[in-house]
């Protein structure tokens, strides 16, 4: 029997997070916002370049029968392929680049290859932005999440995900969810809950044909890939999001597993963490995802320089393996203390920030027009 929630257009009204962010002169925090064409280009084309010369290796090694060649190819293909909703994440907030045009045309770019709704998507992250983790607003994150290490989970993770997971995008759940949409029929509880308000119709619309139009992107890749007799790079393109997730579960798990809800400080409900410059990358500089949460509209290039600008007033940064153990260790005490939650430990308090103008709150372009 499913929770019974009150409806968001009620929310909307009534509940407000009164969010602590960190001190920063207003002026500094403006010169971090600016955005640029080409670190957004080296960022969003870098990837799909990438991706695509990992592709190219893996039909080289394949018509050329180099097998051993052919499965490292393919594993490196995925591994990076997976990565690309992360893209999907950094522009559906509309930062990463400039001119807003080029945001979009990225934006649907890899949200083709990534089978990803970013209708959908930016109507539910939006909640996720305002009500980080207060499971009244934000129901795309709801703890506790189980930072499982099972080896039937970690076999799909590393090879071909059916059923997916936490941080793992699924065949099945990915092909039900997209069906479900395309006849209208959103597919679980909270893709029912952000669409319910009256003024959510046009973004429901939208996300609909956006559905029917991945669905037919699909078949005819697949049919023209076949009858070309290149049907190995349309089942590179159309299957690639769901190989080897592992290094994403890896990376992207540690943002808010294992923390707090229901507290209005960023710093203890999601986590930053260090990576190394490869991995940096490909997470589009999702790392520092504290950063991210308090100052959305700072683009993802800035993010380390923002992390510069705040680190007297935030917790030390965890490795990854650092975070993993907290996670683990938390999932552990809560098989007997289901209430435990890992407590951050900040630094002092500082003197109270300078009066933040409404940049400090902004969620970029990711907010839809409707919901202002």
């Amino acid at each position: 029997m499913s929770q019974a929630y009150e409806p968001l257009s009620q929310i909307r009204k009534n509940f407000k997070v009164p969010w602590y962010r960190c001190p920063i002169e207003p002026a500094e925090l403006r010169k971090l916002t600016i955005r640029n064409d080409f670190q957004g280009f080296l960022q969003a084309l870098g990837h799909l370049l990438l991706v695509a010369a990992l592709g190219f290796l893996v039909c080289w090694f394949f018509a050329h029968r180099q097998w051993a060649w052919f499965a490292v190819s393919l594993f490196a293909y995925g591994t990076v392929f997976s990565f690309t909703n992360f893209g999907c994440h950094e522009l559906a907030h509309g930062t990463v680049f400039k001119t807003k045009w080029l945001n979009g045309f990225f934006l649907r770019i890899y949200s083709f290859i990534g089978w990803f709704n970013f209708y959908h998507y930016r109507s539910s992250h939006t909640y996720h932005h305002l009500y980080t983790l207060y499971p009244r607003a934000d129901r795309e994150v709801v703890l506790p999440k189980y930072p499982s290490l099972e080896f039937l989970f970690l076999l799909q993770l590393f090879t071909f995900s059916v059923t997916g997971g936490l941080e793992s995008p699924g065949l099945i759940p990915i092909f039900r969810s997209t069906i479900m949409m395309a006849l209208g029929k959103p597919h679980d509880e909270w893709s029912r809950a952000i669409f319910e308000p009256a003024d959510q119709a046009r973004a429901f619309r939208a996300a609909v044909a956006w559905a029917r139009f991945l669905l037919l992107f699909y078949v005819v890749i697949l049919a023209a890939g076949i009858l070309s007799g290149l049907w190995l790079p349309a089942l590179l393109l159309t299957f690639g999001i769901f190989l080897c997730n592992w290094w994403r579960y890896f990376v992207g798990i540690a943002m808010h597993v294992g923390l707090r809800d229901n507290v209005p400080d960023f710093r203890l409900c999601v986590r930053t963490i260090k990576l190394d410059p490869v991995s940096h990358f490909l997470y589009w500089r999702m790392n520092y995802h504290t950063e991210h949460h308090m100052f959305a509209a700072v683009p993802c290039y800035r993010l380390r320089d923002l992390y510069k600008a705040v680190a007297a007033d935030m917790p030390a940064r965890r490795t990854l393996r650092g975070a993993w153990r907290e996670m683990r260790q938390t999932w552990k005490r809560q098989q007997t203390d289901p209430s435990y939650q890992f407590n951050t430990p900040l630094p002092p308090p500082r003197a109270l920030a300078p009066r933040q103008d409404a940049l400090g709150a902004s969620l970029g372009d990711l907010r839809p027009k409707y919901l202002e």
